[in-house]
């Protein structure tokens, strides 16, 4: 089934189900009010949304036009936001661009920060920065949303927590972001509030793309309206959704609602960085990638950061060509208080 958040004058929006290809929609907050509600009591109220899904796919419940522009994010704040760094390419690039050697353990334990979970951006409103030369990137990722995962979880454990499978665009400025890591402390002002896609789907919806752990579909990122990214998220995974959820879950719970980030979804090319799509590749998730490779062809980077009035879109299609998850499409905004 797919659910999603409308925005209804509230801060965390109703709860509703959406047909399989996007068009309609019912309420569910009748059962119950909120996706957050939902999950903290799932084993109850999924076998109620999964059936209100069935009567909406057979015209046998009241529905209207979805419109993904009227979604919250699907949990519009959450108990926790957790972001790996799964695709490890991802990691010794951006690492290599501001000078950093990347320790040989991050290829055998994964990198995970908390990041802020009080106010997520809606998929279609804008990202707003005070300064352009903050270096405003997105981060195109998958997700998960988790039901309860004890501390000290197995692998299976984490596995069978999954609940939900979203899109994300992890807001990273990032001039920002090495001044701020040399202090020791990790990310805070360089990593602003995310957006996630406007539908999160149950992993049954996914068919064979989904393996119990990764998602094998081309993450597609288009920036001003051109093709920017076409990565796909199956591949060069360095650790799976249950790696990183057991890794999260080492030494505390994890609570209902907790969301789960891939990291960039990155792809080598011939056991090395990836092309860009004009000139052949699959592209990049997110600006800092693609300037590395300028710095490594040419000794500079030319592309820019986001600047205001640029556009970026982040979306999955099944291999028939329909959106899975709606579209996160977000322009950049200069922000005024």
């Amino acid at each position: 089934m797919k659910l999603a958040t409308l925005k209804d004058g509230t801060r965390d929006g109703k709860l509703v189900v959406v047909s399989r290809d996007l068009t309609r929609f019912t309420d569910a907050s009748f059962l119950v009010r909120t996706l957050q509600a939902a999950l903290d009591d799932w084993s109850r109220i999924a076998p109620h949304l999964a059936t209100i899904a069935e009567s909406l796919e057979n015209n046998a419940v009241p529905s209207a036009r979805f419109h993904e522009h009227e979604a919250h994010s699907p949990l519009p704040r959450a108990y926790q936001w957790a972001d790996g760094s799964a695709y490890v390419n991802h990691v010794e690039l951006v690492r290599k661009a501001r000078g950093a050697e990347m320790p040989a353990s991050f290829w055998t334990d994964p990198l995970i920060y908390q990041g802020g979970s009080d106010a997520f951006i809606a998929p279609r409103d804008p990202i707003r920065a005070a300064d352009e030369a903050f270096g405003v990137d997105m981060e195109a990722e998958v997700a998960v949303i988790v039901d309860d995962v004890p501390m000290g979880a197995s692998l299976d454990d984490a596995r069978a927590a999954i609940r939900l499978v979203m899109l994300v665009n992890d807001v990273t400025l990032r001039s920002l972001t090495a001044p701020e890591l040399a202090k020791g402390f990790g990310f805070f002002q360089s990593k602003p509030s995310s957006a996630f896609s406007p539908v999160a789907v149950t992993p049954d919806e996914l068919g064979e793309a989904w393996d119990g752990g990764k998602v094998s579909l081309p993450l597609l990122v288009d920036l001003n309206g051109k093709p920017f990214g076409r990565a796909n998220a199956g591949i060069d995974m360095t650790f799976d959704f249950p790696a990183l959820i057991a890794h999260a879950a080492r030494t505390r719970p994890l609570a209902a609602g907790t969301i789960i980030g891939s990291g960039t979804v990155s792809n080598k090319l011939d056991g090395g960085p990836g092309k860009s799509f004009a000139a052949g590749g699959a592209g990049y998730s997110c600006i800092a990638e693609l300037r590395m490779i300028e710095t490594i062809e040419a000794g500079a980077p030319k592309t820019p950061f986001l600047r205001f009035g640029d556009t970026v879109r982040i979306e999955m299609k099944d291999k028939a060509g329909h959106s899975i998850f709606g579209a996160i499409e977000q322009k950049v905004e200069e922000y005024a208080r």
